[in-house]
């Protein structure tokens, strides 16, 4: 049987750490799909709009070979998203694991067979160090 993965993120000043999470997760499932998130949610979550704006993070997003599908992320309820997509696994950044909110969502998704895998984080690289650097410039 086919297995369908599922990750989200922001995507914002695409760099090695978003490349890691996604050839890690195609290689534990048959069909990867990323959500996206939208500039209005990122902005409510982060309180800063991302610099590169949503199109072009989907395209950029969507021409990486081991993506599949891309859809929006326009709320960041998981089940919401089970319900649209129906994924068998959910792929996380293990800077998540053990959080009151994950927990909570990997009791969610037990009931409903979801698997969650989380992948280390990469931390000398991210969008937030980048966002550092640029603004000083």
């Amino acid at each position: 049987m086919k297995k369908i993965g599922y990750t989200t993120g922001v995507f914002d000043l695409f760099h090695i750490g978003h490349l890691n999470i996604l050839k890690r997760a195609r290689l534990e499932c048959d069909h990867l799909i990323v959500g996206v998130t939208t500039d209005e949610l990122a902005q409510k979550a982060k309180n800063q709009k991302p610099f590169i704006p949503f199109q072009e993070r989907m395209d950029l997003v969507e021409a990486v070979k081991y993506v599949d599908e891309v859809v929006p992320q326009t709320s960041y309820d998981k089940m919401e998203a089970w319900n649209n997509l129906k994924f068998d696994l959910m792929f996380v950044g293990d800077d998540w694991k053990g959080t009151e909110q994950w927990i909570k969502i990997e009791k969610e998704f037990s009931k409903v067979g979801v698997d969650i895998i989380y992948f280390p984080y990469t931390t000398h690289t991210s969008s937030t160090i980048l966002r550092r650097i640029l603004s000083k410039q």
